[in-house]
């Protein structure tokens, strides 16, 4: 959504003005023409007026661009544009869709505290669209009479085919519920859906295990499947509820039939991998992940606007804080100084599938070692060197068997590949680091994973290779490796050998007692590195050397997760004051994951001791109220805890 202003200058030369918005009240042209003649009492810019302004808003259901057009003062119209550019009316039924459409666009576009939505698209407004109970009613009223048409919202990335339950509005519903912690609105919506089909039961029992009614949400799985046995959704849920248990052998069963029901689904397979994880089955848990059908990443539409001819951000004043403000880089300095093999850690660019799949295998690292990984991995996979072995000394290739199921010798210890993948390039920047003195650094803590044989290789000597690799029960034979799961092992190599080298120098720079010296950027990415390989300490680390230098949302996040973890309600507040007032400065009043956190506190803590502590913060009352903003919303829902 954004929003097109014709502003009037002194000369009488009309300017054209835009920016992003979403979370506005999209249920009708009078609500959209209401927010447009908000942008008359800018007290930014005084010297000019705004005299017409025009409101787009996609509706997704539909496929058009619901626009309304605003003179001030004067007319108001409002219409859509097809796929076609033909003008079309717009009816109430298609104000319903788009105040849906806004509604669900609202929380899939909103930050997640780390600042890495906002950096996407700058000076996009952030409203929270759901700031009362009325609004609420509205809301999933919308949501219950098209809930059926959700599947032509398409879906999260990491499912294939979208349906009843997989898509844009029953994620958005769950996670609108989730954040705001209204469980009997959502146990009631999806009761009254569950009768009209009962694949909806899945979601149902979401919201009940969310709302802690875990008995009840057992009894209607249990119920739900004797009707839809194979309904993979919910085999998926009892699969997770069994895990978060503890009762991993329950757990998998459910999660192989959930396979079974979806074969062609990444997060059935998924969580399989993550079942066999839970259950220290580590073979099984690569095959199962090789397993994994990979779909290409889709990233969120990014508005396309005519590039400005200048950019006006201004600074509001209610977020104004030194320590925000202070050390960060001006328009026009030159960037922080990144060393090359920072930049070039593929991990970070991860999403979907390869993302979730990635977090897979460095678990399994995390609770193995890189050095039994690399066991396993020769143990289930065909490595290239031992297939070349194989194929020499067989006089004849046998056209009945093949490389992915036939059990080969084992690869000898010093085996080394001569093509590496493309994507670990190992330059002269890459295997001699510099440590913060100066000093060169070699790797050579870290194995380099051997390559495994390629299916093109298998085909070239006239063997195919076995297409059934989702055979799980049998895994007593070797597979041949998918390629993308062989590059995730180069990534996780690289990822490995750069954090080696960094605690190296860190350990050296102690014991000599001198200064490790790295810019914020350089830690920001440290701590990320750190994280994903599930080193959390040192993360955390990373993270406080950032902040040392200049705010980061992202490292800020990090030391939530901290507090979070040792129950330090003080230290939380901070970082979410902090957190609130800088996604503020960059026109962002609504962040989910902070008001879910907030909610959580004052369930904890209750909201006197919340609101007492935030008070009692020295800093500037404008930020407090930021934050008293967000207590004031689980008040509003009537929270646990915000009565007390």
């Amino acid at each position: 959504m954004f929003v097109f202003a014709q502003i009037a200058a002194i000369a009488d030369l009309e300017t054209g003005v835009y920016h992003h918005v979403t979370g506005v009240d999209a249920s009708s042209s009078a609500s959209l023409a209401a927010y447009v003649n908000t942008l008359t009492y800018s007290p930014v810019d005084k010297q000019n007026k705004v005299v017409s302004g025009v409101y787009c808003c996609y509706n997704a259901f539909s496929h058009l661009d619901m626009r309304v057009e605003v003179k001030i003062p004067g007319s108001l119209e409002s219409y859509c544009i097809d796929e076609r550019g033909d003008k079309r009316v717009a009816t109430e039924a298609l104000w319903l869709e788009t105040f849906l459409c806004a509604v669900l666009r609202a929380y899939t576009y909103a930050d997640d505290g780390t600042g890495d939505s906002i950096k996407k698209i700058v000076g996009v407004r952030r409203f929270n669209p759901v700031t009362n109970t009325e609004t609420e009613h509205k809301f999933l009223e919308a949501a219950e009479r098209l809930f059926f048409m959700g599947r032509q919202l398409s879906s999260e990335p990491e499912t294939q085919v979208p349906n009843t339950v997989a898509n844009h509005l029953a994620s958005g519903l769950l996670k609108y519920i989730q954040t705001t912690g209204r469980y009997a609105s959502g146990i009631n919506l999806f009761e009254k859906l569950r009768t009209k089909d009962v694949e909806v039961s899945s979601l149902l029992a979401r919201v009940l295990i969310l709302a802690d009614e875990e008995v009840q949400a057992v009894r209607l799985m249990h119920d739900a499947l004797q009707d839809v046995p194979m309904d993979y959704s919910l085999l998926d849920c009892q699969a997770a509820f069994c895990l978060s248990k503890g009762e991993g052998e329950l757990a998998l069963e459910c999660a192989k039939r959930s396979v079974t029901a979806a074969p062609s689904e990444f997060s059935t397979w998924a969580r399989l991998a993550e079942v066999y994880i839970a259950l220290e089955q580590w073979d099984l848990a690569l095959l199962t992940l090789n397993s994994c059908p990979m779909f290409t990443y889709q990233d969120k539409d990014i508005p396309r606007m005519p590039p400005p001819s200048r950019v006006l951000l201004p600074i509001l004043p209610e977020s104004v804080l030194d320590e925000i403000d202070e050390g960060q880089p001006k328009q026009g300095d030159p960037h922080d100084f990144v060393h090359p093999s920072l930049r070039k850690l593929h991990a970070t660019g991860y999403q979907g599938t390869f993302r979730k799949a990635y977090e897979l295998l460095t678990k399994v690292a995390g609770a193995i070692g890189w050095d039994q990984l690399l066991k396993i991995r020769s143990d289930v996979f065909v490595m290239e060197e031992e297939y070349r072995v194989e194929r020499q000394q067989t006089a004849k290739p046998s056209h009945s068997h093949n490389a992915s199921t036939v059990a080969l010798h084992p690869p000898s210890p010093n085996t080394a590949t001569a093509s590496d993948s493309p994507e670990t390039d190992d330059s002269d920047d890459h295997s001699d680091q510099r440590n913060g003195n100066g000093e060169s650094v070699q790797d050579n803590t870290i194995e380099r994973p051997e390559q495994t044989v390629a299916s093109e290789t298998v085909k070239s000597g006239h063997d195919d290779p076995d297409p059934s690799h989702s055979a799980y029960a049998q895994f007593q034979n070797k597979r041949l490796c998918e390629r993308w799961l062989d590059n995730l092992f180069m990534v996780l190599y690289e990822d490995l050998r750069i954090y080696t080298i960094w605690r190296s120098e860190m350990a050296q720079s102690r014991h000599q007692s001198l200064e490790y010296k790295k810019t914020a950027t350089e830690w920001e990415i440290l701590g990320e590195l750190a994280e994903r390989l599930h080193h959390f300490d040192e993360g955390i680390e990373a993270y406080r050397h950032c902040l040392s230098i200049r705010f980061s949302p992202k490292a800020m996040r990090g030391i939530l997760k901290l507090y979070e973890k040792q129950g330090d309600t003080r230290g939380m507040l901070n970082a979410l004051i902090r957190l609130i007032a800088w996604q503020y400065r960059w026109y962002s009043e609504f962040s989910p994951e902070l008001l879910l956190l907030m909610r959580k506190l004052i369930e904890e803590e209750g909201a006197v001791k919340v609101r007492s502590i935030v008070q009692a913060t020295n800093l500037p009352q404008p930020v407090l109220d930021l934050t008293h903003h967000y207590c004031q919303l689980c008040a509003t829902f009537r929270s646990t805890g915000s009565d007390v």
